[in-house]
């Protein structure tokens, strides 16, 4: 029986803490027959870790946190990186950013999603803010992840993953 190669997916945003941590641990959780996702920022600041609230909404959901870093999106530039199939911003500050070179010219779209670590209030209405925006990159996931061989096949996943972008 043919191994079919995972269709592997970065999630870009600008300090990897929040929403591309929880975009790769969803797309991994969800996806793992399919896809190997791997997340990234731009900037992310000198000993950024992933957002506390992140870990514990996916601990409580029981998914898995482990292996989840922030770190450069400089890492999958490099020549000797995975290559990637498709690149996913989803914060609107790192869509407009100059991208490193990608080896193997990857794929590329755009889901923006509201940074729930910008929340202010009680621990409570934080937890809610990632609760929401986590159901908010589940939902866009589902239905990537549901997507036919065909609309995930090298020539039809850029504009897959760009309709998506736009729900």
């Amino acid at each position: 029986m043919e191994t079919k190669k995972l269709i592997n997916v970065l999630f870009l945003c600008t300090h990897n803490s929040a929403r591309s941590i929880l975009a790769e641990a969803i797309l991994n959780h969800l996806g793992k027959d399919k896809f190997k996702a791997y997340s990234a920022g731009s900037s992310p600041r000198n000993n950024q870790q992933p957002n506390p609230y992140a870990i514990k909404l996916l601990q409580s959901l029981g998914i898995t946190v482990e292996g989840l870093s922030s770190k450069s999106w400089d890492e999958f530039a490099k020549p000797d990186a995975v290559k990637m199939d498709l690149i996913i911003t989803v914060c609107d500050d790192a869509a407009g950013e100059a991208c490193p070179y990608w080896p193997g010219q990857p794929a590329t779209a755009h889901w923006g999603f509201t940074d729930p670590s910008s929340t202010t209030g009680s621990d409570e209405d934080i937890y809610n803010a990632f609760r929401a925006t986590f159901d908010l990159i589940k939902n866009r996931i589902e239905l990537f992840v549901g997507l036919s061989d065909e609309k995930l096949d090298v020539s039809h996943i850029e504009n897959s993953a760009r309709e998506l972008g736009k729900q």
